[in-house]
Order: C-alpha cells, then sequence, then structure tokens
C-alpha cells in the first residue's frame, strides 16, 4: 500500500474504519493473520517475534486518524452545522470542499463546500476576525432541515476532499500527511529483522487526546516505544529562522521534548548517533509544543523509554499538507536501523 491511496482513505478521529481496514488486511499479508488484531478501541496491533533474546519489548506506533469535522445538527434551509473533530484553524476552511459520510455497498459520499456570510453581507468589524467553526456550515445542496438530516444525520463524518499529489522538487501535497506518513512507514517496517519482541501499533483517535494509545499501551507494556509521526515544520514564508520548528527537507526530525512527553535522554542520544552512522538524514525538532502517542505510552504501567521521530509536514492540520519524499525515507531508514540493531539493553 503506497502513502498516495493511505493518504485518500477518510479516517477522522473515532471514525477510523476505512483506514482500519486496510492496514488490517495488508498487516494480515505480511505477518499472517493469526499475527494481527483489533483492540477494543480500534487500534490494529501487529506482532512479530525478535531474534534477540532477552532484547527489550518494542511498541512502534503510529496514529490512524486525521483532523476532520462531524455533523451535529442542520438549519431550517438545509445547511449542516458541523463541530471540529481535532485541531483545526477556522481560517483555513472557508469555502473548502468537503466528502460527507463513509457510505457502504460502493455508494459515493456526498460533496459539500464548507460555507460562511457572504462578505458582501459582512461588516467591516466581521471582516477583522475569523469566523468560529461554529458560525460556518456545510453545504450540500439540500432544500430544508429533513433533508439534509436524512442524507447525513448528526454524527456523519466529514473529511476534506484533497487529492494526493506530487509538486515542486519531490514535495507531496495531501490532506491526513499527519500521520499517514507514519502508517506507511510502519507498514514498510513490517519485513524488518527486529532485535526485539515487537508490536506494531496502528493507533486511533490521537487527535483527540491520545486515546487508542492509552489503552494499547497498558495491554503490550512496552519497554521500549518509538512514534513516527507528522509534526509542524513553520519553515515557511517570513517566519524567522528562530522560529522553525524543523525544516521539509532536511531530514527526520528527533523530539527530545514535548507538551506530552521527555524523550528518555539515552534512547534520544542513541537516535541521533544511529542517524549519523548510517548517514541518514535527521535534525532536532526544536520547538516544545504540542503532544501525541508517546505521552500516554510513556506512563503506562512502569514506564517506557520513549522517543518521538517526525517527518516535518507544511500547513499541518488543514486540507493540504506537503512534506518531502527525503524525509518520509529518512524516518522509515531510522527506525528500521533502530528496530535492527538496537537491544535497548537487557530486561
Amino acid at each position: 500500500m503506497d502513502l498516495k491511496q493511505l493518504c485518500e482513505l477518510p479516517g477522522i478521529s473515532g471514525r477510523e474504519e476505512p483506514v482500519r481496514r486496510a492496514i488490517l488486511e495488508a498487516c494480515a499479508q505480511r505477518l499472517g493473520r493469526e499475527n494481527v488484531s483489533v483492540d477494543r478501541m480500534g487500534n490494529v496491533v501487529a506482532r512479530k517475534p525478535g531474534r534477540v533474546p532477552g532484547a527489550a519489548r518494542v511498541m512502534l506506533c503510529a496514529h490512524m486518524d486525521e483532523v476532520g469535522l462531524m455533523v451535529i445538527s442542520a438549519t431550517d434551509d438545509g445547511l449542516l452545522r458541523v463541530r471540529a473533530i481535532g485541531g483545526i484553524d477556522p481560517r483555513v476552511l472557508v469555502s473548502k470542499r468537503v466528502k460527507v459520510g463513509y457510505p457502504a455497498g460502493g455508494a459515493q459520499p456526498l460533496n459539500g463546500v464548507i460555507g460562511a456570510m457572504a462578505i458582501h453581507q459582512q461588516t467591516a468589524e466581521d471582516r477583522k476576525r475569523v469566523l468560529p467553526i461554529d458560525q460556518l456550515y456545510v453545504d450540500i445542496g439540500a432544500k430544508d432541515n429533513d433533508e439534509a438530516l436524512s442524507k447525513a444525520p448528526e454524527g456523519t463524518p466529514i473529511y476534506f476532499d484533497t487529492p494526493f499529489s506530487e509538486f515542486g522538487e519531490g514535495l507531496y501535497l495531501a490532506r491526513a500527511l499527519d500521520d499517514r506518513v507514519g502508517c506507511y512507514n510502519l507498514l514498510r517496517l513490517l519485513d524488518a529483522d527486529v532485535c526485539g519482541d515487537t508490536a506494531f501499533v496502528f493507533t486511533c483517535q490521537e487527535e483527540v487526546g491520545c486515546r487508542g494509545a492509552t489503552g494499547a499501551a497498558f495491554a503490550l507494556a512496552p519497554e521500549v516505544a518509538l512514534v513516527l509521526e507528522g509534526t509542524t515544520a513553520n519553515d515557511a514564508g517570513d517566519v524567522p529562522a528562530s522560529q522553525h520548528v524543523c525544516c521539509v527537507g532536511q531530514g527526520v526530525a528527533v523530539s527530545f521534548m514535548d507538551n506530552a512527553s521527555i524523550a528518555q535522554p539515552e534512547l534520544f542520544g542513541r537516535m541521533l548517533a544511529l542517524a549519523r552512522t548510517h548517514g541518514i538524514a535527521h535534525q532536532v525538532k526544536r520547538s516544545v509544543s504540542g503532544g501525541n502517542d508517546s505521552g500516554p505510552v510513556q506512563r503506562a504501567h512502569s514506564g517506557a523509554r520513549t522517543c518521538v521521530l517526525s517527518v516535518p509536514c507544511r500547513y499541518i492540520h488543514s486540507p493540504s499538507s506537503v512534506c518531502a519524499a527525503a524525509d518520509v525515507d529518512a524516518q522509515y531508514d531510522l527506525a528500521r536501523a533502530f528496530l535492527e540493531n538496537e537491544t535497548g539493553g537487557a530486561r
């Protein structure tokens, strides 16, 4: 399964079914169905035994879910009211095309567009502020409330209608690069010659509080965990270099700290040393912000040594994110170097 296929599958937080089905099948084909399961939260867990006796148990994870919207009601004239699922900047939403629903049986989702009060009707004060999501709507062409809710009932998932494309020199443009890049690399790593017993975990509901990883980490109790993520770059336009989080095209970003976890110092150092030894392009993430699955995994049971390896993404959590193909490969190369060369210390 390639990155394009993964990015174009819908899977907002809590409604990851299309992504989960595809990943479950891909894992079963590679490792055998008996080694793959779906837990009660909806995480896909694929297990592979290690070749080195006494090597640390490893959990390698990436989240399946993406940010999006969900229907909460409809107006009398047939416009859908929505709420955000995950962190979305409302500045990027107006006039964007969306797909509404995950219809079964080969039917197609509804086409929609995110709308707001026409600019001609806005006051000068209105035009100075960003319209919050509760003042936006999704137009699916319905004539009234009954038609709108018959086609898109409350709880219907909505995702951005953005095709995957390549542009520039080695760049990808897509929605959901956070974190389908991690899922893509996790699938590629299934054939790694792992040192320790390894669980490849495709987590759910990361964007709404890392809920899937919490249950998976308690069940698996790993000693070492690597989180494969997409992270904000903040390296475009007139942003001063001192405010860049990381840079697209300069390699995998290794994180020493964020708002959810602090990387285990020895593991962080070994990651950088591995990257240097194997000639893998890498950079240190320069901002302490956000959070990801490393937080709950680090704190599960008696704790796990954790480190986060991220692909830098521009315009993250928007309909159109951008990353570099070389950075995706660098994340894969560093994770593979760790799995095949590091025992994680004796138990």
